[in-house]
């Protein structure tokens, strides 16, 4: 994705199975769960850069011991500042004496990540503040274990608003910071509620002291808490919790937007936010991967019991589709193919772009993150080539033709040539991301390979996603046309995004997306800028109604045109201008079709086609096209 975009946050929850002498005897070390949630989560950590946080809860603690802790940062490497910092104290006790490594139980009760339940957080923030108490996990605490709460997540609540004005209804007093300030809020409610029942019960019959503590913990139930605590979100979520007693939880929302992988194994029972680093990290194979299914809470009391129960009705399945195309890491098998057939599915349009001639066209990628799209572009475009050159020796033999010179000019000329031809330094990229205003900088973010284009090539070059076209317009062309090609095509793996996302994503404002831009412009230079206006006044008769009973208006806009057309005019908008170049300039597309195709167990393409999986999608819609017409900037929702 050439657009920066912030986006879907990343989890991880290792729970062990074992007590630490456990690991201490089979690993030579009992911080053995420590260093897996570290690991698990550096395999993640493409998918947060705002900042991390980690949360523990040690089990069977005496009373007047802590057992509930919580570490965050928003340094500009905060996962190993984190880790690093906690080592170090580890280490510092070791050298004091106050821990010792072959006696586990001064470990647990001396360092606080000595820890059976440990949780890890990597934030890409979509709302709030950026500061270090907008970090996951959010703490809430209580002198009560079984009332004391931790929890983290990969979502965004899309009626955020709404829930906060149900807690203000009870006599709650919210803080209006984030929706996880709120998802905390609400399930708190309901696990305060869970614990005063209990409490009462186990009043009732006489208990008192470690004994009524022992029966709340033994008979909370998580699944009653969730239940009725999610009966009201409207959002793509995969939610972690931890509570004080040992009970912890993940659950994934209905419509399995948010994902979320996970194993059980007689050691351990992890989960994360993408199948490979599972894999990896506990050197585990596919199968023995699952995914949470929507709907779904896995729950872990804290003697180590696991249950895999509905807490939500789920609905039709519509995991984002962003997370193959671009956000997770390419090394999931499935991930991988499934990239390969996004390039392999351009091929035929960018063969038709540049007109067959194979013989005068060099192929690359730009941004990295393209490449695996780019190798099965590659392999479909050799595929095609080896088909017509069979047909053509079939039909030289045949009429008796076949020369050596006829095999050699079919063997070997017009062939794909893929070329390394931009590199990223990200140096670089991370200064200029820090110092905002120097645009002037953004053009040498890519180096270039100089020489190997010609004035008569076509230079293809595949990107995973066009959002803004902010990147491709003053970085990506401007570097490419230095190499002075006949023509640049730009071939992006995904469709035209021309709807905002609302359950993850940080791209909610509408005026911003380069197709978007292009169909308004085509409707102004067509004389059609009154349906603009007439959508907006439709967007504002639906202000107040239920999100169930709001439409998509602004469908009617995209409906004038077909992609193509809105395709030529992306192009025509993202021409780098300042530059010596005048060759033409192609921008293509996926299909939507072919995306499906490509992606067959992935059905999440609202931002493509404006069919949301929630209400709530529609309010955000509804809410980013009004703010486009009235010029306001800022978030939808």
């Amino acid at each position: 994705m050439s657009d920066p975009i912030k986006h879907e946050c990343g989890i991880a929850v290792v729970r062990s199975l074992k007590t630490l002498d456990y690991y201490q005897q089979k690993y030579d070390t009992p911080l053995y769960a420590f260093n897996k949630l570290f690991l698990l989560m550096e395999k993640q950590h493409n998918r947060g850069q705002d900042g991390a946080g980690i949360g523990a809860v040690k089990l069977a603690m005496p009373a007047g011991s802590p057992y509930m802790f919580r570490e965050r940062s928003i340094h500009s490497k905060a996962l190993d500042k984190i880790f690093k910092k906690l080592l170090a104290e580890y280490h510092d006790k070791v050298t004091k004496g106050e821990v010792f490594p072959e006696f586990p139980e001064t470990i647990k009760n001396n360092f606080d990540y000595a820890a059976e339940l440990l949780m890890g957080h990597l934030r890409y923030g979509t709302s709030g503040e950026y500061s270090e108490s907008s970090c996951h996990p959010y703490f809430r605490r209580s002198n009560w274990p079984t009332k004391s709460l931790m929890l983290a997540g990969n979502f965004n609540i899309t009626n955020s608003d709404q829930l906060n004005k149900n807690l203000i209804a009870r006599g709650q007093h919210p803080i209006f910071e984030t929706d996880t300030q709120t998802i905390l809020e609400e399930i708190g409610f309901h696990l305060d509620q869970e614990h005063d029942r209990l409490y009462l019960e186990g009043k009732g019959n006489d208990l008192n002291g470690p004994s009524l503590a022992d029966f709340i913990s033994d008979n909370l139930d998580p699944l009653r808490i969730l239940r009725e605590a999610a009966k009201s979100w409207d959002g793509g979520y995969t939610l972690a919790g931890m509570i004080g007693n040992g009970d912890s939880f993940v659950l994934r929302d209905p419509n399995g937007i948010r994902p979320c992988f996970y194993f059980k194994d007689k050691e351990f029972v992890a989960f994360a936010s993408e199948r490979a680093p599972l894999m990896t990290i506990f050197d585990k194979s596919y199968e023995e991967i699952k995914e949470v299914e929507p709907g779904h809470v896995i729950i872990m009391k804290k003697d180590g019991s696991i249950k895999n129960k509905v807490f939500h009705k789920a609905g039709e399945k519509k995991a984002c589709s962003f997370e193959r195309i671009y956000f997770s890491r390419g090394n999931d098998p499935e991930i991988y193919r499934e990239r390969k057939a996004l390039g392999a599915a351009l091929a035929p349009e960018v063969l038709k772009s540049i007109d067959h001639d194979l013989e005068n066209s060099v192929f690359s990628y730009i941004p990295n993150t393209s490449e695996i799209g780019y190798y099965g572009m590659m392999d479909e475009l050799r595929r095609m080539r080896r088909k017509e050159v069979k047909v053509s020796i079939k039909e030289a033999v045949e009429k008796g033709e076949l020369t050596d010179k006829l095999l050699n000019d079919l063997i070997m000329k017009n062939w794909p040539r893929g070329e390394r031809i931009a590199n990223k330094d990200v140096k670089l990229r991370t200064f200029i991301a820090k110092e905002s205003g120097r645009a002037q900088m953004v053009s040498h973010v890519y180096d270039i390979t100089y020489g190997v284009v010609k004035e008569k090539d076509n230079l293809v070059c595949v990107d995973d996603s066009i959002v803004r076209g902010t990147t491709l317009e003053k970085s990506v062309l401007k570097i490419l046309s230095k190499t002075n090609p006949k023509k640049i095509v730009i071939a992006s793996t995904a469709p035209q995004i021309r709807y905002p996302d609302c359950y993850g994503i940080d791209m909610s404002e509408l005026g911003k997306f380069i197709a978007f831009r292009a169909t308004i412009a085509l409707l102004n230079e067509q004389g059609a800028s009154g349906l603009i206006q007439e959508v907006y006044q439709d967007c504002c008769k639906q202000v107040g109604l239920p999100n169930n009973k709001l439409e998509n208006h602004v469908k009617r806009l995209y409906d004038n045109f077909t992609a193509g057309q809105i395709s030529k005019k992306v192009a025509e908008l993202v021409y780098p201008q300042d530059t010596d170049w005048n060759g033409e300039l192609e921008v293509i597309f996926q299909s939507i079709k072919k995306l499906h195709k490509s992606l067959p167990l992935t059905a999440g393409d609202w931002y493509f086609t404006g069919d949301y999986p929630t209400a709530g999608g529609y309010y955000v819609l509804n809410s980013a096209f009004i703010n486009y017409y009235e010029n306001k900037s800022g978030r939808s929702y």
